[in-house]
């Protein structure tokens, strides 16, 4: 195990998340909030006192790095990066409780958008953006922008490629052009442009300036947290409109964008799991809409209801978790689409969360398989996706996935069931999957209208490590916890 080059790893994760304090700490200053100035300036001395020595002891580190590092790697920075960008919460006073702080950041850079908070305005300009902020940072993932920043140089022996699979979702992780480092370059560069592009028109819609930044670093990161106690009701229909394209453009396969972007528009447009999202969300949308006006038809409209209808499918299905309504009020029909959608999440490649449209799609094929197996048991028959052959390895690691997948929940569902605080199977089972597939709010008491601090610091842990398995596709942070990954 090269301990030093994951450590080094550490060092500069640290420093860069010192420089991306500075922007909400101006803010601070600007709004004159003196807690949130203080927490600012504590945690970034912090980050550069232990980035520092870490940094300088990790100077001569050898770059050889295997797969077992950049798990380790990954999962130690999202760690690392979370228990230190909480502390502007805690120092300033705001989330006096540490825990809470600890899981109101893992839910900003895990993009998950849940929140201990029931009046987010208290926080000031300058933790709402950092709040915020964090989607934006977590989105593509903080490891990507680290490669996409930081020159590797000299013999770096898989460094990137180790980092890159262990960070990006789905099931594999393909090259865009032959270095993976110019690779994330390329993926920043698509996601910073997109992000300027929504900013630009929800300024059109009329939202104040810091909103739209705001809203758009949760967009685009697929995070979910609002700057206002009313979550996105208050803004105009056509903002509302733009978040929901934006969300949706945002949970696509960012590979497809760089195919448009080199004119390869056929290759794109027929990509399997495109056809899937797609498909399941114009499916969604339509079921709820009819739903919606079967059961609770007095004072909807056609346009407000398709708004409706479209705004929350596009903001479940990409797990970013705004809202612009209660929709637990909802009938039963289309709160279990939206759990359907909860498990089915965005696409490989996306910045969403759940478990992917292409692991449902080699789930499908792999059961037709055996079943045509079953009755033609000495044909050989191999799964395509796209025209291309799929490894039988990927289809082993999308199984093992799964069964991972199921069984964190079924845990994760039994310890907070035994927190004191005795809420319902339908609060429980939803917080576990709001938190797990990175989605935010769940049902019940967990609603988009009500918050996660009903939970003892112990269900508060659980669920901050279901955000951190989910982001992370479970393997990275089972390497940090597993004792097989220190050994030689």
């Amino acid at each position: 195990m090269n301990y030093k080059m994951v450590f080094r790893v550490q060092s500069w994760i640290f420093l860069i998340e010192s420089v991306l304090m500075v922007p909400p700490l101006l803010i601070s200053l600007f709004t004159h909030d003196g807690p949130a100035v203080r927490g600012f300036l504590v945690s970034i001395f912090m980050l550069l006192v232990v980035g520092g020595v870490l940094w300088y002891v990790t100077r001569n580190a050898d770059r050889h790095f295997y797969a077992r590092e950049g798990m380790l790697a990954t999962g130690l920075a999202w760690l690392a990066m979370s228990l230190l960008g909480g502390m502007p919460f805690f120092i300033s006073g705001r989330i006096p409780n540490f825990i809470d702080a600890f899981f109101e950041i893992v839910s900003g850079f895990t993009t998950t958008g849940a929140s201990i908070l029931s009046d987010v305005e208290a926080l000031g300009k300058g933790l709402l953006y950092w709040r915020s902020f964090s989607h934006w940072v977590g989105g593509m993932g903080i490891l990507v922008f680290f490669l996409a920043i930081v020159p590797v140089t000299g013999n770096n022996s898989g460094f990137t490629l180790h980092i890159l699979r262990a960070e990006s979702p789905g099931p594999e992780v393909n090259k865009m052009v032959p270095r993976m480092r110019d690779s994330a370059g390329i993926l920043y560069m698509i996601y910073c442009a997109m992000t300027a592009l929504e900013i630009m028109f929800l300024l059109l819609g009329k939202m104040p300036v810091f909103d739209a930044f705001c809203i758009a670093y949760g967009t685009a990161g697929t995070g979910g947290f609002s700057v206002l106690n009313t979550g996105c009701a208050t803004y105009t229909p056509f903002a509302q409109w733009v978040t929901t394209i934006f969300m949706l453009l945002f949970g696509v396969n960012f590979g497809l964008y760089y195919l448009m972007a080199v004119k390869k528009f056929k290759l794109a447009f027929r990509d399997e799991e495109l056809h899937l999202y797609f498909g399941i969300v114009v499916a969604s949308t339509v079921v709820i809409c009819v739903n919606l006006f079967a059961m609770s038809p007095a004072g909807r409209t056609v346009s407000g209801t398709i708004r409706e209808a479209a705004f929350t499918v596009a903001s479940i299905i990409t797990t970013t978790g705004y809202s612009v309504s209660d929709f637990d009020l909802w009938p039963a029909c289309s709160k279990t689409i939206l759990v359907f959608l909860m498990f089915a999440g965005a696409s490989a490649g996306s910045t969403g969360g759940g478990i992917k449209n292409v692991r449902l799609l080699l789930l499908v094929k792999s059961a037709r398989r055996n079943v045509h197996q079953m009755f033609h048991p000495n044909e050989v028959r191999v799964i395509r996706l796209n025209g291309s052959k799929v490894s039988e390895q990927t289809v082993s690691n999308v199984n093992s996935y799964l069964a991972c997948y199921v069984l964190i929940i079924i845990v994760s569902v039994l310890l907070i069931s035994a927190d004191p605080v005795n809420y319902d199977f339908e609060t429980n089972f939803t917080a576990v999957m709001a938190t797990f597939n990175n989605i935010g709010p769940g049902l019940g008491k967990v609603g988009p209208t009500q918050n996660f601090s009903g939970y003892n610091n112990f269900s508060t842990l659980i669920l901050s490590f279901d955000m951190l398995l989910g982001r992370l596709e479970i393997f990275p942070i089972l390497a940090v916890l597993s004792r097989s990954s220190y050994r030689k």
